[in-house]
């Protein structure tokens, strides 16, 4: 239906009608122009997003009296009775500038429900791969979900995800499901887009991709196929690794913003719907002119419709002369060092540094760019503010007060002196951090083969010999297979609402980073401290031969108590000292903890990791040792 239903004045009659001729697995469409407010969507959970949908007072006011006149009705009640009756596959609001900016909508729906036992496998299907309940069988590595047809004894509702308990309100009223339940991929999972948990990120990410090492992952937690993993999503790359080397039995991907699990989402169509030149031009290079045509054609039956809204609203992000990295806030730091190479005149010496074929060639050039990197004024002025942290290196204000306690209470010998006018503690801690992070980088790890982190950050993308794992063309082979990402469930809440959520004693592996650090310091028995949630919620939902994987940018991090207090062991198996970096990257600190029994695991099952200046650092010891 093209720029009809506002011109039928029976409309209700003729929607209903739509429904008794569209066949059992049909599809709608519909384009029309409209006028909303955000107050007349909120609180409806099966509306498919409502990105850009809000159009301000004068808006409507002007368009509805202008249409109007030639007897076309923009009153909302049309749109949402069509979003009542049909289930939303993809939504889209949109503005013709050409035309003055007349607010306009694509929607593809679906009929809403089907028989109530096909609705009802749909949902305990969905549930079951969300909280690992045994009660309904999951699905087996490499296969689609299958649900047994025996009676099934009741799940207790703690057990529920919260994408079921918001289907059964929805059909018990009557409603159609949450958009997400009408996809043609079951990965992404509802949660409610209005809330202010997740609308603090102004639709934008934090990483484009992610800091942590997935190889040091893996051989500290030897992953399997039999393996059920919780993991943030960050940008994705480490759970692809998992993927591609490991296919664990189930990932749970889990971030609270929702811009992170949209991009995310954009990863796993690229691989389910393009060729490997077009995945490594969107994600090697970060850049494709035709990236709104492949959006369109290609990439979005193979997402939800609220992450389609987004990249739609975003394509200039691949298609302008920036790269796609340089972009949301890791973008702020990689755009700092293009700007300070066109300043400094040192663009040539980067590059040069990006393409070192030795370390001790690396090192000589790093020497020269050092002074540049590490500016005094530009560390006083920039780096070390909170604002920078916050937004362009995703430090939170408590992660910050862990590197400020460590440099009061542990002086590392051997750091540089900070920069003259940095004399109060905070610019001295940070000071430290960043000199006792890049120096050894550039001494021990060559960028040009071995540390594509860096790489992209100085040059703002990967090259073909130094790139992630899922960027390889055997990783594409095996990512952009039928059933590559059944096994695959994309959660936006916090950790913690997610893990009370599962069957106890299902999780194998939990892989939180360094999400601990964002937790304001608490004592380990208040029941509402949100480490002690977490802490608690983990210990119920490991096996008793589970093991969680975390990173700390401090040394001595104040929540390891509250995992003793509560029952885990907890072992300190890599720790920076000056002239070293943790897993080539940014951190301080990578904690193993076990569940209640399983400190005998570490020594016999854990698998020691070099430091990567070539001696051996990575040794088991408490966290108390030195």
């Amino acid at each position: 239906m093209s720029y009809s239903l506002s011109m039928i004045p029976d409309y209700y009659n003729v929607v209903d009608s739509l429904v008794t001729l569209l066949a059992p697995t049909g599809i709608i469409g519909v384009v029309d122009f409209y006028v909303q407010s955000i107050v007349e969507t909120s609180g409806r959970n099966y509306v498919g997003g409502s990105f850009n949908r809000h159009v301000n007072w004068l808006s409507r006011v002007f368009w509805r009296a202008w249409f109007d006149c030639d007897r076309v009705g923009l009153e909302g009640a049309r749109r949402d009775y069509l979003e009542y009756r049909f289930g939303t596959k993809k939504t889209l609001d949109e503005r013709n500038y050409l035309l003055g900016g007349i607010p306009y909508y694509i929607f593809l729906g679906c009929h809403c429900q089907g028989s109530f036992k096909r609705t009802q496998e749909l949902l305990n299907m969905v549930d079951a791969s969300c909280t690992e309940s045994p009660q309904l069988i999951p699905a087996s590595k490499g296969h689609d979900l299958v649900l047994p047809l025996l009676p099934q004894p009741a799940i207790p509702m703690e057990c529920r995800s919260k994408a079921y308990e918001s289907a059964v309100v929805n059909l018990s009223s009557n409603l159609p499901l949450p958009s997400t339940f009408y996809q043609n991929h079951q990965a992404r999972i509802y949660y409610e887009e209005n809330l202010k948990k997740h609308t603090q990120f102004n639709h934008d990410y934090l990483y484009a991709f992610a800091w942590e090492d997935p190889k040091v992952d893996q051989r500290l937690l030897q992953i399997n196929d039999n393996d059920t993993i919780l993991c943030l999503t960050s940008g994705g790359d480490n759970l692809l690794e998992y993927l591609v080397t490991a296919r664990p039995r189930r990932i749970h991907a889990v971030d609270l913003n929702p811009n992170q699990n949209h991009l995310l989402e954009l990863k796993i169509a690229a691989f389910q719907a393009l060729h490997y030149a077009d995945v490594w031009k969107l994600f090697g290079e970060g850049h494709h002119p035709d990236f709104q045509d492949l959006l369109t054609n290609k990439l979005s039956p193979h997402m939800s419709s609220q992450a389609f809204q987004f990249w739609f609203k975003n394509v200039s992000r691949f298609t302008s002369s920036t790269s796609f990295y340089e972009h949301g806030g890791s973008g702020y730091a990689i755009r700092l060092v293009r700007w300070l190479a066109w300043l400094t005149g040192l663009k040539q010496e980067i590059q040069r540094l990006c393409n070192s074929k030795t370390r001790n060639e690396q090192r000589e050039i790093w020497s020269k760019i050092r002074p540049m990197i590490l500016s005094r004024s530009l560390h006083w002025a920039l780096v070390g503010t909170e604002w920078f942290l916050w937004k362009a290196a995703g430090v939170p204000p408590a992660q910050r007060q862990l590197i400020i306690q460590d440099a009061s209470e542990q002086p590392q010998k051997g750091s540089s002196p900070p920069p003259e006018g940095l004399s109060d503690t905070t610019g001295e801690a940070m000071w430290d951090y960043i000199v006792n992070t890049l120096d050894p980088v550039a001494q021990h790890t060559l960028l040009s083969e071995e540390n594509y982190h860096y790489l992209l950050t100085l040059t703002g993308q990967y090259t073909r010999r130094c790139h992630p794992v899922y960027l390889s063309p055997k990783a594409h082979t095996k990512l952009s297979q039928p059933n590559a990402f059944s096994n695959l469930r994309i959660h936006t809440d916090e950790l913690s609402e997610i893990i009370q959520r599962f069957k106890p004693a299902t999780l194998t592996i939990a892989i939180i980073m360094d999400s601990m650090d964002w937790f304001p310091p608490s004592p380990s028995t208040s029941p509402t401290s949100p480490a002690v949630v977490q802490v608690r919620a983990l210990s119920r939902a490991l096996q008793p031969r589970g093991r969680v994987l975390l990173r700390s940018a401090g040394l001595k991090p104040w929540y390891v108590a509250v995992f003793e207090d509560h029952g885990f062991a907890v072992k300190r198996v890599v720790a920076r000292v000056p002239g070293s970096c943790v897993d080539r990257y940014v951190y301080s600190l990578l904690l193993v903890v076990l569940p209640g029994g399983g400190a005998d695991l570490v020594e016999h099952e854990l698998i020691e990791c070099d430091s990567w200046q070539g001696q051996h650092v990575c040794q088991h010891m408490d966290h108390d040792e030195g």
